[in-house]
């Protein structure tokens, strides 16, 4: 599975590089590298790509949802990919603003649209005919030359990174590569508009912005930064388990833990949602209800579909079980936990996040940087053994015997009857 999503991954990335600079020539009659990299990748197509393919397989037989789950998730990730590098590199790599409905000139309706087509090829033909391909290479060879493109490929984020830093001659021997990466990518470029267009213009990517310089602050995780995440994951992990725990309460009439952790009444799903959200519509977050709402719905609909792959997938376990609700996607996600998510988006920005915010940033900054480095090493800590508890109860379940001390002690620790309180409504798949 690894080398098969590295396969991929890499596949996708230099495919849709050539995709870009095919239209780019067709469109403006000139070479342009749409690649942030020295080579010739384009990483947005290589993670949409692997993500449609391995959390969208199940919807392969359709076409409505497929085409739906394909355009959100590529516009969240172009999206995301867009201020990532905007604040980074301080350029703007596409703008979509000439385009009706778009946002920020990153995303546009239209753009889904194509994303949605392209998550529909990928899924259905692409991604089985490259499958095919690798399986006809021999499996040493081929895991000898994905484990080299994986070096070259670490080099080459290493050489864009110390570029960007302007540490470019730190490291001669990385620059070196580097530059050999580039005048492939330049000459595979040119090759190709060569054979789409007689006129050949280079250029650079358009429309560099001006460099911010922000004054050092002095408040506490100011604005939408790291630290104000991290706390509002922690709060939303915290926030999350204890309202499913009441509300299960309610509705089903017994007390019932909801924790994604082993310690503590933390839900993961919840933390990394508040955290996400936050991070997606901080600078939307005056919109208006309905806009909130609709989005809310969609995004969290799409966020917990793509959960509940993920861990069926790494922990062989359903968490959550939806097949007995109307409006249900293989049990997933249903229609009226999507309207939850678009009223939780609703009531975090216009009702929780505003006082929330303002308490955080209250916090002393030396005080706040010390809390957000132990909860940074609890939480991470806290999730590495629940991980590592979950795979072991899977295991133990299947009859797998304790291989070495640690699984002696997780079994020790973290025996059937304390999973099982813990994680209640966990259902073995045995994948």
């Amino acid at each position: 599975m690894f080398y098969q999503l590295v396969w991929l991954f890499f596949a996708f990335s230099f495919l849709g590089w050539v995709l870009e600079v095919v239209y780019t020539a067709l469109r403006q009659r000139r070479y342009q590298d749409r690649g942030v990299l020295h080579g010739p990748l384009c990483l947005v197509y290589g993670i949409t790509g692997c993500i449609v393919s391995v959390g969208l397989q199940e919807l392969a037989g359709g076409w409505f949802f497929l085409f739906l789950g394909s355009a959100l998730y590529a516009t969240a990730v172009e999206w995301v990919a867009g201020h990532w590098l905007e604040r980074y590199t301080h350029t703007r790599w596409w703008d979509y603003s000439g385009r009706r409905f778009n946002l920020d000139g990153y995303i546009s309706l239209s753009a889904s649209a194509i994303w949605g087509v392209l998550g529909v090829i990928t899924v259905k033909w692409l991604t089985p005919l490259l499958l095919r391909l690798y399986g006809l290479v021999p499996a040493g060879a081929a895991h000898v030359l994905l484990w080299a493109s994986l070096a070259v490929f670490a080099a080459d984020c290493l050489g864009t990174g110390l570029t960007l830093a302007g540490l470019r001659d730190r490291l001669p021997q990385v620059d070196a590569v580097n530059n050999r990466l580039a005048t492939l990518t330049l000459r595979l470029g040119l090759w190709i508009l060569e054979r789409t267009e007689r006129h050949i213009r280079r250029t650079v990517p358009a429309a560099d912005l001006a460099r911010r310089r922000k004054e050092k602050s002095q408040i506490f995780a100011e604005g939408c930064s790291a630290p104000k995440i991290l706390m509002l994951f922690v709060i939303g992990a915290f926030g999350g388990d204890i309202t499913e725990t009441i509300f299960c309460r309610i509705t089903a009439g017994y007390w019932m833990s909801r924790s994604s952790l082993v310690w503590g009444p933390f839900s993961i799903v919840w933390g990394l949602a508040i955290a996400l959200v936050t991070l997606a519509l901080y600078k939307y977050r005056d919109r208006s209800v309905l806009w909130l709402f609709a989005t809310g719905t969609l995004l969290g609909g799409a966020y917990e579909y793509l959960c509940s792959v993920f861990t069926e997938l790494v922990f062989g376990a359903v968490f959550w079980d939806y097949s007995a609700l109307p409006f249900n996607l293989g049990g997933r996600i249903n229609l009226l936990y999507c309207f939850f998510w678009g009223l939780a988006a609703v009531v975090w920005f216009k009702v929780l996040f505003p006082p929330l915010d303002r308490l955080i940033e209250r916090i002393p900054k030396r005080p706040g940087q010390v809390l957000t480095v132990c909860l940074t090493a609890f939480m991470a800590v806290d999730m590495v053994v629940s991980a590592a508890a979950l795979i072991r109860y899977d295991a133990r379940l299947e009859g797998v015997a304790p291989q070495n001390a640690v699984e002696q002690a997780l079994d020790e620790h973290f025996d059937n009857a304390r999973m099982n309180k813990v994680y209640p409504k966990l259902v073995h798949t045995g994948r």
